[in-house]
């Protein structure tokens, strides 16, 4: 190698760029006027796109692996600048680094709760908060769209705005679901591919791949989520007035012998307890009949009886009624009766009231008419 070739060989560029942030989506590799001498070398390593710009227009876009700039590998740029084959000086170009891989655990939520409806709870308000995942799938695309002439873009960059398109659009998709408040816990998974699958044509227009949403918590606002505490709560309880006895027994039984004074205090809750309940019980009675005497008429006097016709119960009815009945055959001695008092359903010919009421309309039947002789 003569000297001249070792002294041109330590002017060869090497163009490569080492991630030194993990947040940097797009890298512009920084050069003094934007000269890179012709037959330098690029390294684009794996997960690394790099982009060619020449006066503003994007030329060639370079995948991973060593490249040495020349016409053969750089065909766009060659026609732009209209190179010759032998053409070798130094010419003027910008090269940006794209990071592909993916940027992960980004966050989102709603900064406001959302108003939806809901079958049990009527109108509810949730929030929502969760994370997501995206990459570069266009570089051309996001450079036109996104990236400008930024020469050092981060992920922070365009956070804002992907979540609040995440946002606005699960806002509108768990509206029309439908699905119940108490049920979305297991609906997580579901949710998020859902979601996944209906925004990625609006990250696509900007070159990028939504490749996850996930939904991690929903909740309601915490005075809703302390009347369903408690709602909760009674209902495991069960019956109220057992419970109150148990906790009296307990405190007894915790405070006897401590000599602080919880024995006495919980003895005199028991006591306030029973006394409560015997005040209660004593009132029941002129509660009910005051109650009776302005809620309902007096019962009217007399037996009233049902019968059972058809297989139905009918009545009640009066005495004079059930006379009639008699009379007109609608009341048979198997026909079965009932009336307040009686354990059961029993005949009628074996109801004192009935049986002289089915004897006088035997009584009171005409004779078999005689047949007329031949």
């Amino acid at each position: 190698m003569s000297l001249w070739d070792k002294v041109f060989g330590e002017f060869i560029d090497i163009i490569e760029w080492t991630e030194d942030n993990p947040d940097t989506m797009v890298y512009r590799y920084e050069r003094y006027g934007n000269e890179i001498k012709y037959g330098a070398k690029l390294t684009v390593r794996e997960t690394q796109v790099a982009v060619f710009v020449n006066e503003g227009q994007i030329a060639d876009i370079l995948t991973p692996g060593l490249y040495e700039l020349e016409t053969k590998n750089l065909p766009i740029l060659s026609t732009l600048q209209h190179w010759d084959h032998g053409f070798e000086s130094p010419f003027k170009a910008e090269v940006y680094f794209f990071n592909m891989r993916q940027f992960t655990d980004l966050k989102w939520g709603t900064k406001n709760p959302i108003m939806l409806r809901d079958k049990e709870f009527s109108m509810v308000r949730l929030r929502t908060f969760g994370s997501y995942s995206i990459r570069i799938n266009d570089p051309k695309k996001f450079m036109m769209e996104i990236l400008g002439t930024d020469g050092h873009f981060t992920v922070t960059e365009i956070s804002d705005q992907l979540r609040n398109i995440i946002v606005s659009r699960y806002t509108n998709i768990l509206g029309k679901s439908n699905i119940p408040v108490l049920d979305l816990a297991g609906n997580y998974d579901a949710l998020g591919k859902f979601i996944t699958k209906r925004i990625s044509p609006e990250f696509d227009d900007y070159g990028l791949d939504l490749t996850k949403i996930l939904v991690e918590n929903i909740s309601l606002p915490s005075v809703v989520e302390e009347a369903l505490d408690k709602r909760t709560s009674m209902g495991m309880i069960g019956d109220l007035d057992k419970y109150l006895k148990y906790n009296a027994a307990e405190s007894l039984a915790s405070g006897a012998g401590d000599g602080s004074g919880t024995s006495a205090m919980a003895m005199e809750m028991g006591i306030g307890l029973a006394v409560g309940q015997q005040m209660s019980h004593a009132l029941q009675p002129k509660q009910a009949s005051e109650g009776a005497t302005h809620a309902a008429p007096p019962p009217i006097p007399g037996n009233r009886w049902h019968v059972a016709l058809n297989d139905e119960s009918t009545g009640p009815h009066s005495i004079p009624t059930i006379k009639g009945m008699v009379q007109e055959g609608v009341i048979a001695a198997d026909t079965l009766v009932w009336s307040s008092g009686m354990a059961e359903w029993q005949p009628a010919i074996e109801n004192s009231t009935f049986k002289v009421f089915l004897e006088q309309a035997s009584e009171n039947q005409p004779p078999p008419v005689p047949k007329k002789a031949n």
